[in-house]
């Protein structure tokens, strides 16, 4: 006995426009949560004032080994050139994560539970990697990278 699916034009129109709209919402979703915005300085002291956390994400693979990436989130920052910067980055994931901030000369170590603070001022335009020293690439669940670009 041979059997036939009956799709209705009705059926069809309304599942590509729910199709569609799902699209939309999920492009609109990753351009907000990619957006990079340059910071306002705050209006008391003229300092620039960004807060990132540690992340991590883990998941095991096909033959159940754990994997995991760390993150600084946000992963991208902008700053105004010669504004005085200040970042307070919250130790979420990990234990610890000692980084630099190449080109800045900046050093520091974030630990889980704690807040840590650098401060600098950028002279030149210009992007600058912040990387954690410990998940520095994919053999240590890296790279832990993120972007402070100068203008």
């Amino acid at each position: 006995m041979t059997k036939f699916l009956v799709i209705k034009k009705r059926n069809l129109q309304i599942a590509g426009a729910f199709l569609v709209m799902t699209l939309l919402v999920a492009a609109l979703w990753r351009v907000h949560l990619t957006r990079v915005e340059p910071a306002a300085a705050a209006p008391t002291d003229g300092v620039q004032v960004f807060t990132l956390v540690t992340g991590e994400f883990e998941t095991t693979d096909r033959n159940g080994k754990m994997l995991e990436a760390y993150i600084f989130n946000p992963g991208s920052i902008v700053v105004k050139k010669g504004v005085p910067v200040e970042l307070r980055i919250i130790g979420i994931s990990g234990d610890a994560h000692p980084f630099v901030i190449e080109g800045l000369g900046v050093k520091g170590e974030v630990k889980k539970g704690e807040t840590t603070v650098v401060r600098f001022t950028a002279e030149q335009a210009g992007t600058y990697e912040i990387k954690c020293l410990t998940h520095a690439d994919m053999r240590s669940d890296g790279p832990m990278v993120g972007y402070i670009y100068v203008h």
